[in-house]
């Protein structure tokens, strides 16, 4: 996402939605964690919507439901499992039944071997994917459409997708990327920007601290033009994206995939540092075409589950190697 083309950058989670409508957010609070939190992003983005409806020369922007919001969907299953009573519990009576059953005699039976325990459930992993809202010329911007086909597609039962609509605008860049990372710690964060000269699915590599210079939807830029002040002057990511690339082009796909190393200094870029930023590297920046051009929805929902099953899968293995040189 570039200057050029200024307006809104969005994010969601399984149909979650954030916008300026208390309800709306009540919703989200209830779904994705406690009211302290609820209560914070709530002032958040009351605070913000002032700030930018309020003074001369501001204006605000973003869908036909209000536009200052973000919005996101708490999804994927959860649940905390009931535990078991501590064992120094039992009482005397239990540990005579054990001696009782110590003495008796095997049952017989049919069969002869006891039967193998049920395996227990892996623990399902939390993949957050943002979009970006309307700006500019980006009246209905791509990055999210895709975002919501990819919600449709899912990746699979081992995975609680989580996606969220973020607006254009700074500040509430800097609030909400570490709020996500707080909310749901999870394994992997995907932002989504729309680039209005790419023709191709372009996978960053790197966010950038300066240069920021553009002005958001609420017609702001940091004073600073950074990120974080005294913050190194780009971060990589910690996801092979040269790897990444090759396996999705091998899968057969109908779009084109490409990389890069300039996300554009403006909020895609921004959004990409803050969350590397946060995550140690732990994040991933992907840059998709306007929509027709030349990919349509459906297509680009599909590369972004390509793209994200593969580097959930780089993680893994690259974990796997991590605990097998501890263990020895």
């Amino acid at each position: 996402m570039t200057s050029s083309s200024p307006r809104h950058d969005s994010v969601s989670s399984r149909g979650h939605s954030l916008r300026d409508e208390p309800s709306e957010f009540g919703r989200w609070g209830n779904r994705l964690g406690t009211w302290s939190s609820h209560a914070l992003l709530s002032r958040e983005l009351w605070t913000r919507r002032a700030r930018c409806v309020s003074g001369p020369g501001t204006r605000t922007t973003g869908g036909p439901d209000g536009g200052g919001a973000w919005r996101g969907r708490g999804g994927g299953r959860g649940g905390a499992g009931a535990g078991a009573g501590p064992s120094s519990g039992l009482g005397l009576g239990a540990a005579r039944v054990r001696a009782a059953a110590a003495d008796s005699p095997a049952p017989t039976g049919n069969r002869s071997e006891a039967q193998p325990e049920p395996a227990m459930e892996q623990p399902r992993k939390a993949v957050v994917v943002t979009g970006f809202g309307p700006f500019g010329e980006h009246t209905v911007n791509a990055s999210w459409i895709a975002v919501q086909e990819l919600e449709k597609l899912g990746l699979g039962d081992s995975v609680d997708l989580h996606v969220y609509e973020i607006p254009v605008e700074y500040q509430t860049v800097q609030r909400l990327i570490p709020a996500l990372w707080e909310k749901h710690s999870p394994q992997l964060v995907v932002h989504v920007g729309v680039s209005g000269m790419a023709t191709a699915v372009t996978l960053e590599k790197c966010g950038h601290n300066k240069g920021y210079k553009g002005l958001d939807n609420c017609r702001f830029c940091p004073g600073s033009q950074c990120c974080v002040e005294d913050g190194p002057e780009s971060i990589d990511s910690i996801i092979d994206m040269d790897a990444v690339c090759k396996r999705v082009t091998t899968l057969g796909l109908d779009v084109s995939v490409t990389i890069s190393q300039d996300a554009g200094r403006y909020l895609c870029d921004f959004t990409y540092y803050t969350s590397l930023y946060q995550s140690h590297g732990r994040s991933a920046f992907v840059h998709v075409p306007p929509l027709g051009k030349p990919y349509n929805a459906d297509q680009l929902g599909r590369a972004l589950r390509a793209i994200i099953e593969e580097m959930l899968d780089l993680l893994e293995q690259s974990e796997g190697k991590i605990n097998c040189c501890h263990e020895h």
